[in-house]
């Protein structure tokens, strides 16, 4: 059995490598040579689909309220739920909140 979860893994990770090869380079840190506020999100998003959260983290923290937003945003298209709007603009407000205060600490740093 444990050799069938390491092939499995293997193979997840290969599928994982594909995708790196996809990725779209910021435009802004190849012409002007600085990051801009979305640097970051593609790779989290690649980590978080390799399961290591903590390093989705570490590379863009507002991935953890861009995800909410974007599933409310989905869901309330469909099913309209009683304080969507409340939650939409919560989400809204701290997904550019934790951008902004993500971009200022790369640009200190």
């Amino acid at each position: 059995m444990p050799q069938l979860i390491t092939e499995m893994d293997s193979a997840t990770n290969v599928s994982y490598m594909g995708l790196q090869d996809y990725m779209i380079p910021c435009a802004t840190k190849q012409l002007l040579g600085f990051d801009c506020p979305g640097c970051g999100l593609q790779r989290s998003v690649m980590l978080l689909m390799q399961g290591d959260f903590i390093g989705a983290f570490n590379m863009y923290p507002a991935i953890f309220a861009l995800i909410p937003l974007a599933l409310v945003l989905i869901t309330n298209k469909f099913f309209n739920f009683k304080y969507a709007n409340q939650l939409i603009i919560a989400l809204s407000i701290s997904s550019v909140a934790m951008i902004v205060i993500n971009y200022i600490l790369k640009l200190i740093h």
